[in-house]
């Protein structure tokens, strides 16, 4: 079906040749950017076609379903104990999982097709985004695919969603337990937010868990437990090895970890007899793409050039902690929107020279110079805990800072004086060069004489480019000749060496 509809879209605008498979290349005039373009937006249209017809003909599945059952919107069906039990017997057929049908399973199926009804339309939303990610990387560990569902258990598909335990991720590792898989973090990153590298790792946590008790059941329990108060049930039920004798043993947690993994089972497969649709989603895994960095990055520079937002960029990025993508080796990779591709490689080389101007490179942690720290505002940090931190006022830092309200966004950099603290301008000083923001304010008559070179007052509206600009020299030059000071911080009143 898809190879005809490329097919189809390429001859009506005379691409392919009359006989497909042949030698010549697809597209003759390469030379001409608009036909390649046409080409490129032709093949990409077809595939979004064919990737949102199999979505749709999953959709109208369901709501066949819906409509056969006589549905109206509101309406709530429940069914008998046996209708339940022999729908989980057909999940066993297909399944290594014992999906028991008791009368703990019963009522946890009772509570999720009453009171949880909208939890499940926005997981099975959600999960447009992450299933099929799921299941390739369960089928590449050998392991069963309903695994998938235990994440909707854990993190109701929430990439960033953090428990009061400390447990992080749509598979909620905690911080050992990430370590141990090969999970690392920084200031910067925190893998256990990352949806592959965090799906691989609990590929391989739960695999460990099921060879040590050769059952599904038990390595679910372990997982949400550990493997220790497993085993401390296993001695207390007087060695019994499976999950319904040793359940009265376990945490009160964990007693009803396994009951919930079935009745969502239940749920994802039989949603639609329930009357529960899908609820929609901005993003589906067939409209995101990926692209590689070559630097360091901001996001919010990304916003400004391609109008990506950077709430969207954290959203489908969810491993940064900050809205910094920082540098490494191997370069960060990151999910963008198809829509943004085509902008993104337009804006490339722009958005990597906008944001080395704009920002000075990032250090890994709060640094210190001199009377001065560097602090980037974490999640949950604000003012106040700032203030405190530091031993000093929220006036003050609001004062250092230039700010005008105390609103604070993560990865937001303030400066914090420890020792004296920068003259204040004058008032009347202010005023006069109030009306040089409009205007390159960096001019010659502002240059002084030192035995040493020349030096520039730093103005209302100056950055290193309007200075380099104004003064025949470059910002690399100027960088250079100013080594302590903070290039992408500088304040009104500062002297700046130019010569």
């Amino acid at each position: 079906m898809m190879n005809r509809i490329v097919v189809l879209g390429l001859l009506l605008l005379g691409f392919v040749p009359l006989y497909w498979g042949q030698d010549e290349p697809v597209v003759d005039d390469s030379s001409n950017p608009a036909e390649y373009e046409r080409f490129i937006k032709v093949v990409e249209q077809s595939l979004q076609a064919y990737y949102e017809d199999f979505e749709e003909e999953n959709q109208s599945k369901a709501d066949s379903i819906i409509q056969a059952m006589g549905y109206d919107e509101g309406d709530v069906p429940k069914f008998s104990d046996s209708v339940y039990c022999a729908r989980l017997d057909e999940l066993n057929e297909m399944s290594p999982f014992h999906l028991d049908c008791n009368e703990d399973v019963l009522r946890v199926i009772d509570y999720f097709t009453r009171k949880r009804r909208r939890f499940t339309g926005v997981t099975l939303g959600r999960s447009q985004l992450y299933f099929n990610m799921f299941e390739e990387k369960l089928a590449a560990h050998d392991m069963p695919i309903e695994l998938k569902y235990l994440s909707v258990i854990e993190s109701g598909l929430r990439p960033q969603i953090r428990s009061r335990a400390g447990a992080l991720g749509l598979w909620q590792f905690m911080y050992r337990t990430g370590k141990m898989y090969g999970l690392n973090q920084n200031s910067y990153i925190d893998e256990r937010m990352d949806p592959e590298k965090a799906t691989d790792a609990a590929c391989k946590y739960l695999k460990q868990l099921y060879n040590i008790y050769d059952d599904w059941n038990m390595a679910l329990a372990a997982y949400n437990a550990g493997p220790g108060n497993v085993n401390k049930a296993i001695r207390r039920s007087g060695g019994k090895m499976t999950y319904w004798e040793i359940r009265p043993f376990l945490p009160r947690e964990t007693r009803g970890y396994v009951p919930n993994f079935i009745a969502m089972s239940y749920m994802m497969n039989y949603y639609a007899e329930h009357n529960v649709r899908p609820a929609p989603q901005k993003f589906r895994d067939f409209d995101i793409d990926t692209i590689c960095l070559k630097d360091g990055l901001h996001m919010q520079v990304i916003d400004s050039l391609i109008g990506w937002k950077k709430e969207e960029v954290m959203a489908l990025n969810p491993i940064y902690k900050t809205s910094y993508i920082p540098r490494t080796d191997p370069p960060q990779c990151i999910k963008i929107p198809k829509s943004y591709v085509s902008d993104w490689i337009e804006m490339e080389d722009s958005i990597y020279v906008l944001d080395s101007t704009i920002y000075e490179a990032i250090v890994e942690e709060d640094e210190e110079e001199r009377s001065t720290i560097v602090h980037y505002v974490r999640r949950g940090q604000n003012l106040g805990y700032i203030a405190m931190k530091y031993g000093t006022t929220v006036r003050n830092i609001m004062n250092w800072n230039n700010l005008r309200s105390t609103r604070l966004s993560i990865g937001q950099r303030l400066t914090i004086y420890t020792q004296a603290p920068p003259k204040k301008q004058k008032k009347e000083e202010a005023s006069d060069h109030s009306t040089d923001d409009n205007e390159n304010s960096a001019n010659s008559n502002d240059v002084t004489t030192s035995g040493v070179g020349k030096n520039y007052t730093i103005k209302n509206g100056d950055s290193l480019w309007t200075i380099a600009r104004a003064h025949d020299t470059t910002v690399d030059q100027l960088r250079k000749l100013n080594p302590k000071v903070d290039h992408s911080d500088l304040k009104v009143g500062q002297q700046l060496r130019i010569k």
